[in-house]
């Protein structure tokens, strides 16, 4: 019988699982079911929320799956070693897009038991059903089932691309579990806290390579032109680690320093493209043995390049098995720039710290998602700048933490330790408060506790909670432990609850040879500071702060009050080196004296100085000018970031003013005045040998420059671009992207319709996406309505479409609004169903049309509080530009005419 041969065979995996399992570290082998009943674990601790019955828990998955990629179906069996804590008749798992053609349960005696099935699309439930109450003790749960290839990147996904060597078009399947996914590829207990080993088999054509967390145990023949292809057991870990990828692709492998091989798989004919990656894959597995105190565990640790793009992520830290996005793995020569190969870098260092933070340990519940993310995030800033201090890391925490405080300034915010319930709400606590925020938090709270007592913490941490499941405050006992004394009040303040600290520089005296400051504590907001009292939020705030050239002094301000007393005289800097999360507002003349000082600042508290003066400058706290005023401050001879960081500032003012071409005009004249020094400097072309730094620069001012209608700028974007007439290698190389974008944000009909014919001929399917995307930047409405026409083809690519409405937007957000309403439905299909709710949301995002909020209120009003996080978010955000945008633009208008 057909269900009897696939028993079988799930039953010859699991056995062959025993041998491998007693090997692994962290491993617990799965018992047999005739073993005795004595349960060994304990259901899901009740202060843990979940979704599902606290009865059950799994202890081990054999999982056989065949795929049909050209069907875009697959029909799976499935193995539950299980334990049953309270007798039941019924067996509650998580299933989704799932269909069921046999279930049956095996308890100690051996003897199946046949179950009915009954899914709950609604709950993305599925129950399997008992003749009669089953005792508590130890089962098998066998299924029999049949699922759907998606074409975003939800389960078990297809993405399709140009061959490299024959232009093809070929198909890659590859799996997408995090958040709630797992469960369209496998019934199962698709929570973090469900902790189990797994092991994989799967039916692929001869010639692909398959891969998954584990290496390859055995690869047998297969009837067709296939091979069944079964891996090693893996690890105790939650299911949304589960990985499993087959297709045309290659590896490139080293073996690392910790003795676990090393590979970055990539579509055939990627070759060298996959050494950067590879070179720094090793050493990073290296250092964070070293740094957690804990060796990485698995016999391997591949990173695997998909083609295409993802709406809502773009890599994926699936335990031995990394997922990444080709345009952010792969080093290709002919588009790849500066900043891009950074972003490989940093990428691929933020997915190895998850190895660690995330899946060795993990989160309890999503409510402490950033304990993933955050750290993860911190961590590849901190490996970054162990590795490449000249790319100068540390820097780049100041955009981060001002990236998150532009969420966190709105009343629709949320703490970083936040309430989960739903998968939606799952789906929107992936934002730049958990990483950035939970990033700038863990920054302040090294620098409070200290690096080494800090690492100490850490390593205490993982040691004790390793193959287990935490919540945020085991890391904070763990690192008061280690002699952080006070630690968990003040991290307490700042993840436990929204919002940003507002330190009000008061009084400031020198005698003696040291200067006292008062300071005044409230909090910084965007859309409600009138209605902020002295009784609102309080916050124990680490302050470090200098006066002159004066010792860094460290204080604690607490109570709403502190005074600080600085050694030295000289302009006081608070927040000195930028390791705190808050804003500081200085009085007229403490700014004053730092603006005179401002060249004599590093680099990285000159960046944090900008950003604080022009975040409350929008929000009205001060003038516009104070922030102008420091502006133009800022040196010539300025740090590279520095000098981007003022680029961009001055493309974001000449954008406040498409309605005035005359202010416009004074703002480009100020900003190239500003920029072309550095230009000057760097010119048009990369030099060998130059600092990497030098080149991001020089795009980024190009993209000023571009963005100010610099004439010298677009004509050589024009002279360069049609070049490729005669030369289709002209633009190759780290600017060619920049160019392009320049040259299609200011399109003709004949160069848009030029780059299409481009983006449709590329045999790169990163140069294809970014050449499709492009198309969506231009200025000209009429081009604007056919770029969004062309994405609902299928000649962009499936997962290409949906970034070309996204790049409308930038420039017509109520087209792109308009269009997406329309053609919901089909605009949906393009977009993960993980990134859905946000997409329509993100697009009005950028809109200053006053009844675009009208038209959002409407779009909101009959859906659920889960699903309309995102309007809520842009609305609020809406309605307080509507209200500070006329304010902002007569104080720049003001300031420029007194000028």
């Amino acid at each position: 019988m057909k269900l009897s041969n696939r028993h079988l065979l799930v039953a010859a995996v699991s056995s062959l699982s025993l041998a491998a399992c007693a090997a692994q570290p962290g491993v617990e082998s799965p018992t047999p079911v005739a073993a005795a009943p004595a349960l060994t674990g304990a259901p899901l601790d009740t202060s843990v929320p979940s979704q599902l019955p606290r009865i059950a828990r799994p202890v081990h998955y054999d999982i056989s799956v065949t795929p049909d990629a050209k069907a875009l179906r697959f029909t799976g069996d499935a193995g539950i070693d299980l334990e049953l804590y309270e007798p039941s008749a019924t067996l509650t798992l998580n299933a989704l897009d799932l269909s069921f053609e046999s279930a049956s349960l095996t308890g100690a005696d051996g003897k199946a038991i046949p179950l009915t099935v009954t899914v709950d699309a609604a709950a993305q439930t599925v129950n399997f059903n008992a003749p009669a109450t089953l005792a508590r003790g130890k089962y098998r749960l066998t299924t029999s089932y049949t699922g759907v290839i998606n074409t975003q990147a939800n389960g078990l996904f297809a993405l399709d691309y140009p061959d490299k060597v024959t232009g093809n078009e070929v198909r890659g399947l590859f799996t997408q579990f995090e958040a709630p996914d797992a469960r369209r590829f496998v019934p199962s207990f698709d929570e973090p806290s469900y902790k189990a080993t797994f092991t994989l088999a799967a039916t692929v054509p001869a010639g692909d390579l398959a891969v998954s967390n584990m290496p390859v145990a055995s690869e047998t023949p297969v009837e067709g032109g296939k091979k069944k292809v079964t891996f090693q057991i893996s690890p105790k870990m939650s299911s949304y680690l589960l990985f499993f990828a087959t297709g045309h692709f290659e590896r490139l492998a080293a073996k690392s320093e910790s003795g676990a091989e090393v590979g970055i798989v990539s579509p055939k004919g990627s070759g060298e493209q996959a050494r950067f990656a590879l070179d720094s894959l090793g050493p990073l597995l290296g250092y964070y043995s070293d740094y957690f105190g804990q060796p990485y565990p698995l016999p391997k640790l591949d990173n695997v390049a998909g083609p295409g793009q993802s709406q809502f992520f773009g890599a994926m830290e699936n335990w031995g098995a990394i997922f990444t996005f080709e345009r952010i793995l792969l080093d290709d020569p002919k588009i790849t720039s500066e900043a891009t190969r950074q972003q490989i870098y940093t990428t691929q260092a933020h997915e190895v710290a998850h190895q660690w933070f995330g899946d060795l340990v993990t989160m309890a519940w999503w409510d402490d998602l950033w304990l993933n993310e955050g750290f993860a995030s911190w961590m590849e800033t901190k490996a970054s700048d162990h590795f490449h201090p000249d790319w100068q890391p540390l820097l780049d925490r100041v955009d981060g933490r001002e990236r998150a405080m532009a969420l966190d300034a709105f009343a629709t915010t949320h703490p970083i330790v936040q309430t989960i319930r739903t998968v939606e709400d799952t789906n929107q606590a992936f934002d730049a408060i958990t990483y950035q925020k939970g990033e700038a938090v863990i920054t302040m709270l090294e620098a409070y506790a200290g690096e080494d007592v800090w690492r100490d913490g850490l390593q205490s941490y993982m040691a004790k909670h390793k193959y287990a499941n935490t919540r945020t405050d085991d890391l904070w006992n763990a690192v008061e432990a280690a002699g952080a004394k006070g630690l968990t009040a003040i991290a307490h303040d700042f993840t436990s609850q929204p919002g940003i600290p507002l330190l009000r520089v008061g009084s400031v005296t020198c005698a003696g040879g040291s200067t006292t400051v008062q300071l005044t504590q409230s909090e910084f907001s965007r859309d409600r500071k009138d209605s902020i009292t002295a009784e609102g939020r309080r916050w124990q705030v680490p302050v470090l702060a200098r006066a002159g050239n004066g010792a860094v002094a460290r204080q604690v301000v607490a109570g709403g009050t502190g005074t600080l007393t600085l050694p030295g005289c000289g302009a006081v800097l608070l927040n000195a080196g930028q390791a705190g999360y808050y804003r500081t507002l200085y009085s007229p003349a403490a700014l004053a004296a730092l603006r005179g000082d401002f060249a004599k600042l590093a680099p990285i508290d000159q960046l944090g100085l900008l950003g604080d003066n022009f975040a409350l400058a929008y929000a009205g706290y001060q003038p516009m000018g104070a922030a102008l005023d420091l502006l133009t401050a800022v040196p010539h001879d300025a740090s590279q970031k520095l000098l981007g960081d003022v680029a961009g500032r001055y493309a974001a003012l000449y954008g406040y003013f498409d309605d005035q071409p005359a202010v416009q005009k004074q703002i480009a004249a100020r900003g190239t005045t500003a920029l072309t020094p550095a230009m000057g400097r760097l010119g048009f072309d990369a030099r060998v040998g130059e600092p990497a730094l030098d080149s991001i620069l020089r795009s980024e001012l190009l993209g000023a420059l571009g963005t100010l209608g610099d004439a010298k700028v677009l004509a050589e974007a024009r002279r360069r671009f049609a070049l490729l007439d005669s030369n289709p290698s002209a633009l190759d190389g780290p600017l060619k992207s920049r160019w392009l974008d320049i040259v299609a944000a200011n399109a003709s009909e004949a160069e848009w319709t030029k780059l299409r014919a481009m983006a449709k001929g590329s045999k790169s399917a990163v140069e294809r996406s970014a050449f499709y995307t492009f198309l969506g930047n231009t200025k000209d409405e009429p081009l604007a309505k056919r770029a969004l026409d062309l994405a609902l083809t299928d000649e962009p690519g499936k997962t290409v479409s949906a970034s070309i409405i996204g790049a409308v937007a930038k420039n017509h957000p109520e087209l792109a609004v308009d269009f997406a309403q329309v053609n919901q439905a089909a605009v949906d299909r393009l977009i993960d169903a993980s990134a859905r709710a946000r997409f329509l949301a993100g697009l009005a995002a950028s809109s200053n049309d006053p009844a675009m909020i009208a038209k959002l209120e409407r779009i909101a009003a009959p859906l659920p509080a889960d699903v309309r996080k995102p309007y809520d978010k842009t609305l609020a955000s809406l309605k307080e530009r509507s209200v500070s945008r006329p304010r902002i633009k007569g104080e720049i208008a003001g300031w420029l005419k007194a000028r």
